[in-house]
C-alpha cells in the first residue's frame, strides 16, 4: 500500500518503545520502571541488531528509532520531574542534546541547501542515549551520582551537538555538489 509504514520487525521492536513509555506513566513502582528502562536499552539494542542481521533498513525505520527513543527518554524524565526525583535545570541539560537535534532536524527541512542531508545516527548521540539511560535507572537506585551524571550528559550533549551540527554541514555539502556535478557544467550565454 503506497505511503504505509513498513512494519518489519526492527520497527515494530522501535515502536515498542511507546509503550513502554505508557507503562512508565501508568506504573508507579521504582522496580517495575527500571525494569521498563533495562527494556528501553534492550529494545534500542535489538532493533539495530535486527535491522543488520536481516537487512531490513527502511528510511522510516531510521526516522522511527529515534523517535522512539526520545519518547521514551522524554516520558521518564518528565516523570521523575514531576515525582520531584530531579530539578528543572538537570531535566533540560539531560534533554539539550535531544532538543537540539529536533531544532536541527526542523531547520534541515526548511532550510532548502540543507535538504539533501540524510540524519545518521553519530556515536556521540548514542553514547549520550546510553549516559540518559543509566541516569533513568541511577535516580531510582543509586541518587548520589545523578549530579555528576547531568554534567557528564552536559558535555557529550554539547560536544554531540556540535558533531551532529558539523556532520549534518558536511553532508548537505557534498549531496550539493554531487548535485551540481551531476547536473554538467554550467552553460555559458551566447
Amino acid at each position: 500500500m503506497p505511503g504505509s509504514v513498513p512494519m518489519n520487525l526492527p520497527n515494530l521492536v522501535s515502536l515498542s518503545r511507546l509503550v513502554l513509555a505508557v507503562a512508565f506513566v501508568a506504573i508507579a513502582d521504582d522496580g517495575v520502571r527500571v525494569a521498563l528502562i533495562v527494556a528501553a536499552g534492550f529494545t534500542d539494542f535489538l532493533d539495530g541488531w535486527l535491522a543488520r542481521r536481516h537487512n531490513t533498513f527502511s528510511s522510516m525505520g531510521a526516522l522511527i528509532d529515534p523517535i522512539a527513543d526520545r519518547a521514551f527518554v522524554l516520558t521518564a524524565l518528565s516523570v521523575y520531574l514531576y515525582d520531584g526525583k530531579i530539578t528543572t535545570p538537570e531535566y533540560f541539560i539531560v534533554l539539550s542534546r535531544d532538543l537540539a537535534t529536533a531544532i536541527g532536524f526542523f531547520v534541515a527541512r526548511i532550510v532548502p541547501w540543507l535538504r539533501p542531508a540524510v540524519f545518521q545516527a553519530r556515536m556521540l548521540g548514542k553514547s549520550v542515549t546510553v549516559l540518559q539511560l543509566t541516569l533513568l535507572v541511577l535516580v531510582v537506585l543509586w541518587p548520589a551520582p545523578v549530579r555528576f551524571l547531568v554534567i557528564a550528559i552536559g558535555v557529550l550533549s554539547a560536544a554531540s551537538i556540535v558533531d551532529y551540527t558539523l556532520a549534518l554541514w558536511n553532508r548537505a555539502r557534498d549531496a550539493n555538489a554531487e548535485s551540481r556535478e551531476d547536473s554538467g557544467p554550467p552553460i555559458a550565454p551566447s
